[in-house]
């Protein structure tokens, strides 16, 4: 019996021994049930399908990595009024028309390829879900701009702070002045899982403050309950952009920055 417990006890200081010295990243993935990546030229596509298959018009597949070297993120979101969620804009294509919103803001023919134009109708560029993306074009992006671990590969925020690109912040006025917020501490639930940071400033270069505030986010500190990972998971808070679209949620060490490998 005394033989059988010293063992026990053996054991359990070897568990907890391999669980201290484990890297905490690792520890973090292991207890995770991050969901598969695509492709790094496939990260962040979109497949906008409200109403198409119903028609039998092939969807429309949206790449972010192609817009957001042109534009940042709140001339979508906030300027076009896109919803942050897949599926969620009332966009009518209407061949094409939209009455001048939405796609059809740039599309026009002037900006970018208009829905018809003098050699006839572009509607397969967009309505693209059945075609191959253009990797060819994805790699050369990708050999010009800072590398990341995960997504589409490219550091986004590093890349505009080097000015490698230069995306237009609006289609009406001039550079905003950024409200330049300090870096907030989050301190993790998790035991042994050191604090994550919120960095305003990048989040402001791309996006507009009522992108988060107040439905993803509310004002007043440590009152959003979604921020746990199990949350996240799901798509809530964070996720609603770092699960699909910005770096993932695989990148632990982005928000996590004191972990170790």
């Amino acid at each position: 019996m005394l033989y059988r417990s010293t063992k026990m006890k053996s054991y359990y200081m070897l568990l907890l021994l391999s669980i201290l010295l484990l890297p905490e990243l690792s520890f973090a993935e292991g207890l995770l049930k991050l969901p598969p990546l695509p492709s790094p030229e496939d990260y962040g596509d979109v497949l906008i399908d409200r109403v198409s298959r119903e028609k039998h018009v092939t969807p429309v597949v949206f790449s972010h990595w192609v817009h957001r070297v042109k534009y940042t993120c709140r001339v979508c979101h906030y300027e076009l009024e896109f919803s942050m969620k897949s599926n969620d804009t009332p966009i009518i294509c209407d061949n094409g028309q939209m009455k001048g919103k939405y796609c059809t803001t740039c599309h026009n023919g002037k900006d970018s390829f208009a829905p018809k134009g003098e050699d006839g109708e572009n509607c397969s560029k967009c309505h693209n879900a059945d075609s191959s993306p253009n990797r060819q074009k994805f790699h050369e992006l990708l050999d010009k701009l800072p590398k990341s671990k995960f997504g589409n590969e490219i550091n986004w925020a590093k890349a505009l702070e080097e000015g490698l690109i230069k995306p237009k912040d609006s289609l009406s006025a001039g550079a905003r002045e950024l409200v330049n917020i300090e870096t907030l501490v989050l301190k993790a639930e998790m035991a042994g899982i050191p604090s994550a940071v919120f960095p305003h400033k990048t989040h402001e270069q791309w996006l507009d403050c009522s992108s988060c505030h107040p439905e993803l986010f509310n004002i007043k500190k440590k009152t959003t309950g979604s921020l746990r990972m199990s949350n996240m998971l799901k798509g809530e808070s964070c996720a609603v952009c770092h699960l699909r679209i910005a770096f993932p949620l695989d990148d632990c060490k982005k928000c996590h920055p004191d972990m170790r490998r």
